[in-house]
């Protein structure tokens, strides 16, 4: 007998890969922020801050895509959210106004992402499609 969870299925959980916005959007910020090092006035430490973890964003969001019950990748995405938030202060380029405000409003956004991806990707987890454990 199987039952059928109807709380679940009415939550409006999206757990077919590739279409969930909040990934989608982590894939464009991660794409913004290692572009972004093309017109925005930059030293070492911020290009490579901005294209490492820029890079990494991605990854974890198409991860995400691809794996909608994964709920790490979402961890993953708050957590480069938040290193990028910092990076100007422990890096030392906050002197650096442009490549400053484009870490903190990206990583602000990256955090908000994950955070908002979350319910969905438990209720997936939950559902099954994150393979055994």
């Amino acid at each position: 007998m199987e039952v059928i969870d109807v709380a679940e299925r009415s939550s409006g959980s999206t757990v077919k890969p590739w279409v969930r916005w909040q990934d989608w959007a982590g894939v464009v910020l991660g794409a913004y922020l290692v572009l972004g090092t093309l017109w925005t006035p930059t030293d070492t430490a911020a290009m490579s801050a901005m294209i490492v973890l820029g890079a990494l964003l991605v990854v974890a969001s198409v991860w995400s895509l691809a794996m909608p019950g994964s709920v790490m990748s979402e961890y993953c995405h708050m957590l480069l959210g938040a290193l990028l938030f910092i990076s100007p202060w422990v890096l030392g380029y906050s002197e650096l106004t442009g490549a400053s405000w484009t870490s903190w409003i990206v990583g602000v956004l990256a955090v908000l992402a994950g955070a908002a991806a979350l319910p969905e990707a438990n209720a997936a987890h939950r559902g099954g499609m994150a393979g055994q454990h």
